[in-house]
């Protein structure tokens, strides 16, 4: 169907201001095609918009949008067909976009969105680490420079949007999506969410169409499920779900301008997310003045009724009831597929939904379709396309983040780094070895380098290197696949005794183990689950860790996981522990060069490493009464919050303030000397805690405030000042008032969350 109108219309006019636009378009859309803006396809383009192969399938798409009404997005077109090539990917985009504009009655493009997690989940995209180890790197400037990557490799596809970044707040490990978040501490949380819209937005004039809309997501407080399990209801306090979980997604919004919000699948209160009024309309427009648009999660608005086979909120009796509880709410599209929001034009008619409402949702996603240029310049280059996706540049971010984010958790007898010059002989244990492992939303790199490939590439022909894999995890298996098959164990024994057999050829061991895709991973339906009730390493790991101890050799573990693991066992039994979590495409490379010394590790923990599943929580952040002991065991945490060594040694003077005594509405500074006092060239993360001696609610007995990540040469100081402003002091009050309380604060410095490794200075804030 051919556009009818052909007098020019103000909508159609670049000259003129967005918002007039956005007016006339409005005025001139049928009830149809207004409800048509609110939905998406992304499985159903298999039979609506592409054929098998993923390519463009003109009689498909006539037939499903010949009445040109037009689309709202269509979700993930990199999955078409199996997974498209960088050119192909743009070529389908653009055939797509093509038709919409041509064959829809007021030409409305559609916005293309993906999942951009750690780097375009498409074939050909880089991969770079999992945010749980972006988290790791305390750098928000790295994080920064890896989304504006993976911005450029989305838009030169054809996408506009990304739904990422995660900035929920991880306070349960059992959860199956902790990777997908950068830590335990909303402050760290906060700074890498912020960092990440940045990189992916620009400064949101998008006229260089190397940037895409960033989706803020989980909205609101998905990271602590009752029991651990994905979607469950959350249960915390209005207090905390202000300054833990909301705290993440109001900075991201006021302080870089996320565009975007996918509300969360939990409820809070006993109300779902995408129902929830208060949430979506009182807190995120009214309070916050959030001028953007709200995506459903996938599927969630269908689960205020029932979902078949998972779950339902039941607040809805069917999928009609459940579109007019959402658009209340201020959902303002339903991904992926459509479902309830087809429903909406029935709605208006019978009165059971204003159209007015349609119309304030819409508004937003129209204000940016113009925005973006879509009217004036929808297509992408597909040459350019070959050129950028993948391409060294990115390559070579990839691995300065994977260097980043090796934490050292444990060096005894500074077994670690090694001399090449020394070994004859290295085997390299373990089911992780030579195993592809990049996470969950993870694309198809170019390539990826495993630690086997990546220390035989590191050391050539001068030593030998062995090869066992020790045991397994599970069997075969991907992150996508539903059925996960345990590893048998007496299968598993006999090849623990072959692994002992080659070990004992060798002059030191490196043992790669932990967890996998499968062992973590987000549960999206009952037959695909990835939350687990222990930490423990799943299988008989801990066996090859005791087979390979016996052995009597220099041990390194290379440890990746999705989540904390306790690693007692481990911990006691090797000398030296790696922290990688998943370390994107050049995993092997980093991991070599951190093992051989040519990169001092300087990553720290950004989330608690529990003793055992009975330590949770173990977060830092805690109240004074929350951990006064266990019997018979320590209620530490086995390794800390912020914690992670170094092949150098860091000296720390004294903690200093620009000014001892301030008012509630004034600022200081903290500086603090740090020294590099050993023989190599290493980083640091200077880190600043917080704590209001007396207050009217109880308060943390210490928050994370500011952090910087420093590299100093041997024998090099530096003096690091960390700002300290009213916003780091304020809190909800006994009235629910944010304000900052007159008294004492205790500033804590140091270089980690431990109260051994931190200095403490008084701050005196004065009565007005």
């Amino acid at each position: 169907m051919k556009k009818q109108n052909t007098i020019p219309s103000d909508y159609l006019n670049p000259l003129l201001p967005v918002a007039q636009r956005v007016r006339d378009l409005l005025n001139r859309m049928t009830l149809e095609e207004k409800a048509a803006q609110m939905q998406c396809v992304w499985l159903d383009k298999a039979k609506t918009l592409v054929d098998e192969k993923g390519s463009f399938d003109l009689e498909k798409a006539k037939a499903a949008f010949g009445q040109g009404h037009g689309l709202g997005q269509v979700g993930r077109p990199s999955d078409a067909g199996g997974g498209l090539s960088p050119r192909k990917n743009a070529e389908l985009t653009n055939a797509i976009q093509k038709f919409f504009l041509e064959n829809s009655r007021l030409g409305i493009p559609v916005m293309f969105h993906e999942e951009c997690l750690h780097g375009l989940a498409a074939v050909g995209s880089t991969s770079f680490p999992q945010p749980i180890g972006l988290g790791a790197t305390f750098d928000p400037d790295l994080v920064q420079r890896i989304f504006e990557a993976t911005a450029c490799e989305a838009r030169i596809r054809g996408t506009h949007q990304a739904l990422t970044p995660v900035v929920d707040v991880a306070r349960e490990p059992r959860w199956g999506r902790v990777e997908e978040t950068y830590g335990e501490d909303p402050y760290l949380v906060s700074r890498m969410g912020i960092a990440a819209v940045k990189g992916f937005q620009g400064d949101a004039s998008f006229v260089d169409k190397k940037h895409v809309i960033a989706t803020l997501k989980h909205f609101a407080a998905h990271g602590q499920p009752e029991s651990g399990t994905n979607c469950a209801p959350v249960n915390v306090s209005a207090r905390v779900l202000r300054e833990t979980f909301l705290f993440t997604f109001r900075e991201a919004i006021t302080k870089a301008g996320a565009i975007s919000i996918m509300a969360s699948y939990n409820e809070i209160d006993g109300v779902p997310s995408h129902a929830n009024r208060w949430l979506l309309r009182d807190i995120l427009r009214q309070e916050w003045g959030f001028k953007g648009y709200v995506v459903s999660d996938y599927y969630a608005i269908r689960e205020l009724n029932e979902r078949p086979d998972l779950y339902g909120h039941h607040l809805a009796e069917d999928g009609k009831q459940a579109a007019a509880l959402a658009v209340r709410a201020g959902v303002n599209i339903e991904l992926p597929d459509p479902d309830c929001y087809k429903h909406l034009a029935e709605l208006v008619r019978e009165g059971g939904v204003p159209e007015s409402a349609l119309d304030e949702l819409i508004a937003p996603m129209l204000e940016w379709k113009f925005k973006l240029g879509l009217f004036e310049d929808p297509f992408v280059n597909t040459d350019e396309a070959e050129k950028i996706v993948g391409c060294d540049a990115h390559s070579k971010l990839a691995l300065e983040a994977a260097r980043k984010t090796i934490t050292l958790l444990k060096n005894d007898g500074s077994v670690a780094p090694l001399n090449a010059k020394k070994i004859k002989t290295i085997a390299i244990i373990g089911p992780n070895a030579d195993r592809v492992m990049l996470g969950g939303y993870s694309g198809v790199p170019n390539h990826f380098v495993s630690v086997l490939q990546g220390i035989k590439d590191r050391v050539g022909d001068s030593v030998r290197v062995l090869y066992h894999e020790g045991c397994k995890i599970t069997i075969g298996g991907s992150w996508q696949q539903d059925d996960v098959t345990p590893s048998d164990p007496a299968e598993d024994r006999k090849s623990i005794a072959e692994a002992v057999q080659i070990a004992r050829q060798a002059d030191v061991i490196v043992l790669a183990v932990g967890g996998n895709e499968q062992t973590s991973r987000e549960a999206w339906a009952r037959n695909h689950m990835g939350d687990r009730p222990t930490l423990d390493m799943a299988g008989v790991q801990d066996e090859l860790v005791e087979a390979m101890a016996a052995v009597g050799k220099p041990i390194i573990a290379v440890l990746f996981n999705g989540r904390p693991l306790s690693i007692t066992h481990l911990s006691e039994k090797i000398p030296v522990i790696l922290e990688c979590w998943y370390l994107g495409q050049e995993s092997g490379t980093a991991i070599a060069e951190v093992i051989f010394g040519e990169v001092n590790p300087g990553g720290k923990l950004p989330i608690s490493i529990p003793r055992s599943v009975g330590h949770i929580p173990c977060y830092y952040n805690y109240k004074s009464s929350a951990r006064r002991g266990y019997l018979f065991d320590d209620v530490s945490p086995l390794y800390a919050f912020g914690y992670g060594l170094s092949y150098t040694r860091f000296g720390f003077g004294q903690p200093c303030l620009k000014k001892q005594t301030i008012r509630p509405d004034e600022s200081t500074t903290v500086s603090v000397e740090v020294t590099n006092k050993g023989m190599r060239a290493g980083d640091e993360v200077v880190q600043m805690y917080i704590r209001d001696c007396v207050s009217s609610v109880t308060r943390p007995v210490k928050e994370l405030k500011g952090f910087r990540r420093i590299t100093l040469k041997p024998g090099q100081a530096e003096t690091v000042d960390l700002d300290i402003t009213p916003e780091h002091l304020a809190f909800y009050n006994i009235d629910m008032e944010y304000v900052v309380e007159p008294g004492e604060f205790e500033i804590m410095i140091g270089n980690s969350s431990r109260d051994c490794d931190l200095q403490k200075v008084k701050l005196t804030v004065l009565k007005l």
